[in-house]
């Protein structure tokens, strides 16, 4: 059985950017994946006769709960509350299994390697349907491109995580590089800028390699603009007319956002509320989008959930942060870490202009990092037994 929860681990991160080519083979394939690893998950450890090992995350994760449930209790009665509230909770259950496997069964670059993998499927795949279709933005597998960026970004740093740097390696790399350029999300680049910042800084990232996929990443603009120019000229205006409204429309729904914040600051308007509430928060600034998302994950999540809602989320991310440089500083291998740390960065950076709380990225995240953590605590333990004897 331990063989089907590392296959499955790595299949529900495998497929997470592939969610809209699931859902049009089936509305329900896209859950098969993590609800196949969290009953065989459970099936093993009750065979083991084993609990979940302990870690700070866990307790972030059930207040996080907690506080979600009594929103939910609230608000049900809400068009959206009951469907939101369970997108909320199997990323939370998820979580957790994926802390325990990742701590114990499944190799840290196993998750890695797989989550980088599905990007690359979804950026071939978004490229491939650009050229064929002659779609002026890439978007694949995602109705949005922002989001297909977020998750291409999110990426992108964890090819550190793998052993060997191979041509195969620095081909996947320029392929999730050209996939979020094709998105035209200025998100993205403001993300990929501030991870590959982070992996400079801190000497993971050699500057002819980056050097390197810079130029790859020209030659490849060239040749886009020699075959499609008029096509990318097309997109560039209508992502020009697009940016301008992007700008003025997050604008008023952040300011929704903050208000209902200032008016519900117990338990928010529930989950989903943002998209019930809006049209009246903004006293119907938008005509032809009464129901949007807030394109601002933190402010989405306070409006939601309300100030306690955001401060449990703010210290899971607070916590993975400060536990990612712990084991950093202390671990053998702190590649995995390092990488791991660029594509949280990423994605923090990422979503302060999308709402991302229901994506995996963030959440597998932050299990590798739990994860890492009570491996290394176990390491640790074993090598102090023999002194303590």
């Amino acid at each position: 059985m331990t063989w089907l929860v590392r296959a499955l681990t790595c299949a529900t991160v495998f497929v997470a950017p592939l969610e809209g080519y699931l859902l049009q083979a089936h509305d329900h394939l896209a859950k098969a994946p993590p609800a196949l690893l969290v009953l065989t998950w459970a099936a093993l450890r009750a065979r083991q006769r084993r609990a979940p090992e302990p870690h700070p995350a866990h307790l972030v994760l059930a207040a996080l709960a907690i506080v979600l449930l009594a929103s939910w209790a609230v608000h049900a009665g809400g068009p959206y509350a009951t469907t939101y509230a369970l997108r909320w909770l199997p990323f939370l259950l998820v979580t957790v299994v994926l802390i325990d496997v990742a701590a114990r069964e499944v190799p840290l670059r196993a998750i890695l390697a797989a989550t980088a993998a599905g990007a690359v499927v979804a950026a071939v795949g978004a490229l491939l349907g650009m050229a064929a279709e002659g779609q002026t933005r890439a978007a694949g597998p995602l109705e949005d491109p922002n989001d297909l960026a977020y998750f291409l970004v999110a990426a992108l740093p964890l090819l550190l995580a793998l052993r060997r740097r191979t041509l195969l390696t620095a081909v996947t790399a320029v392929i999730l590089a050209a996939g979020a350029a094709a998105t035209f999300s200025r998100g993205g680049a403001l993300a990929l800028t501030a991870a590959l910042a982070w992996l400079l800084a801190r000497r993971a990232l050699p500057l002819k390699a980056l050097a390197g996929g810079v130029a790859a990443l020209a030659v490849l603009g060239v040749a886009a603009v020699l075959v499609a120019g008029p096509t990318l000229d097309r997109a560039v205006r209508e992502k020009t007319h697009v940016a301008e409204t992007n700008v003025d429309t997050r604008e008023l729904r952040w300011q929704a956002a903050a208000r209902m914040v200032a008016q519900h600051p117990a338990l928010g308007v529930g989950p989903g509320g943002f998209r019930e509430g809006y049209p009246a928060a903004s006293k119907n600034a938008e005509i032809d989008e009464q129901t949007p998302v807030a394109h601002n994950m933190y402010l989405e999540v306070a409006a939601e959930l309300g100030v306690p809602g955001l401060t449990l989320f703010l210290a899971l991310l607070a916590l993975t942060a400060v536990t990612s440089e712990r084991v950093r500083r202390t671990t053998p291998d702190p590649l995995p870490i390092l990488a791991a740390q660029a594509s949280l960065i990423a994605v923090v950076v990422a979503s302060t202009f999308l709402s991302q709380q229901y994506y995996l990225p963030l959440w597998s995240l932050v299990a590798v990092v739990a994860a890492a953590d009570l491996r290394l605590r176990r390491a640790n333990d074993v090598a102090r037994a023999p002194r303590d004897q």
